[in-house]
């Protein structure tokens, strides 16, 4: 039988070595480490191994909070990520909370596809929601860009339920400055991308929302095909409707009404 604890033994081999190494370079690193305890930033992100907060940010190790999970879901009933922000928010003072995800999510493509995973089903399930909410715009949108404007409005959603948290509610109402901004990350070209949504609790939260989806839409369509889409919706509508009427029993007439006299 071989012996896989050689794989392990060279991830501690290469600790030692970075650590001998940074030591070297930056003598007092590890001492500095220890007091630097202080971010302004945390990133609510995903997984995926791809994506390192500290790597893409520039940022050192203790100026970021991190808090990932499969597809940078934020669930109200998510003990973990609702502490994780409570940390932040209370007790590291955090000044922006960045929720950031990435094309190419597996996650995503999968609650877009419906493709069954798993357990993690039961997870990606809240992305398939926001995918039915969006149904119009994506399926009007080419085939092979519905998963990265998916990706994009789940980051949307996943800002609107960090601010709507009873962590953020309490921290506004006494006056903390924080805020929550979307953004994604290309793996393809390692660049972050702005989705202009950023909250601070002083504006309206819908409007904020609804701003970001149409620019989200107006990214991916090409003029008019969303117009048309919602325009050939609606014509579907009204025709199930009189569909419908037309099926519909009829009243009978009432022999004792004017037509009997």
């Amino acid at each position: 039988m071989s012996d896989n604890t050689d794989n392990l033994d060279d991830l501690f081999a290469h600790n030692r070595s970075w650590s001998a190494q940074m030591e070297r370079d930056r003598p007092g690193f590890f001492t500095g480490l220890v007091k630097q305890q202080t971010p302004r930033y945390m990133w609510i992100g995903c997984s995926d191994s791809r994506v390192p907060a500290n790597q893409i940010t520039g940022l050192e190790p203790g100026e970021v909070f991190v808090h990932r999970n499969v597809a940078n879901i934020v669930v109200h009933s998510d003990l973990n990520a609702l502490s994780a922000i409570q940390f932040a928010v209370e007790h590291l003072k955090v000044e922006h909370i960045m929720v950031v995800g990435h094309y190419g999510c597996a996650g995503v493509k999968a609650a877009l596809s419906g493709l069954r995973i798993g357990l993690a089903d039961n997870w990606i399930r809240h992305i398939q929601d926001v995918r039915d909410r969006h149904h119009v715009m994506l399926d009007s949108l080419p085939e092979d860009v519905r998963a990265d404007a998916l990706c994009e409005l789940n980051v949307a959603e996943q800002v609107v339920n960090v601010a709507v948290s009873t962590v953020m509610v309490d921290a506004w109402a006494r006056g903390q400055k924080v805020r929550i901004h979307g953004w994604t990350f290309g793996v393809h070209d390692g660049l972050l991308q702005d989705l202009g949504l950023s909250v601070d609790g002083a504006k309206p939260l819908d409007a904020a929302y609804k701003a970001a989806v149409q620019r989200i839409r107006s990214k991916w369509s090409k003029p008019g095909e969303v117009i048309q889409a919602l325009a050939t919706q609606g014509a579907q509508v009204n025709q199930a409707v009189q569909e419908a009427q037309a099926l519909a029993p009829q009243p009978e007439a009432d022999a004792t009404g004017p037509a009997a006299a």
